[in-house]
């Protein structure tokens, strides 16, 4: 299973959405310090909201598979940047929290994911476990494991290390046509 990262502002679902991928009830539990669980990483909030902190993230980063930025869908504004991906070495996803709630505006967040280079985004809801089964899907796989001479061949092609490269060469050239 992918060791997962999760970032995003406080209040926007990182600790309910690891209390549903481990099979827990939802209570509600401040993150106070970073949580290094055996496969989530949940980081507080002001991490993401405190540019001093930001670098925090960077680091802990290292120690995952994936990143997930955490957006809810009645947020007003996003604290990510466009192209936030580029601080990185691991796939970047993006996981819509409060599908559910009323002020939800879903299209809007998966544009701010979209500009911040997520590679996937996923519609979740805690509380109706709405989308949940898609993200633990994804997270099954185990991650691409290379040798040093294949990271490196990959990296001089300009290839990301989880991507498949023959999809990658389609995708670029794609790119180059339209």
């Amino acid at each position: 299973m992918k060791k997962l990262f999760l970032m995003g502002r406080s209040e926007a679902g990182k600790t309910s959405l690891t209390q549903i991928l481990h099979g827990e009830e939802l209570h509600y539990h401040k993150t106070q310090y970073t949580n290094t669980d055996t496969d989530i990483i949940d980081s507080p909030g002001e991490y993401s909201e405190t540019k001093r902190c930001g670098l925090g993230l960077a680091c802990f980063s290292f120690e995952a598979d994936v990143l997930a930025l955490l957006i809810a869908a009645d947020e007003p504004f996003s604290v990510f940047e466009a192209n936030c991906q580029c601080f990185t070495n691991r796939p970047l996803i993006g996981i819509i929290t409060k599908i559910d709630s009323p002020y939800a505006n879903v299209p809007m967040v998966r544009n701010w994911m979209l500009n911040s280079g997520c590679e996937r985004i996923f519609e979740v809801s805690s509380f109706t476990r709405e989308g949940i089964q898609a993200l633990i899907d994804y997270l099954k796989d185990d991650p691409i494991k290379l040798t040093l001479e294949e990271a490196k061949e990959r990296q001089r092609q300009g290839i990301p290390e989880w991507r498949d490269p023959a999809e990658w060469k389609r995708e670029m050239a794609a790119l180059h046509r339209a």
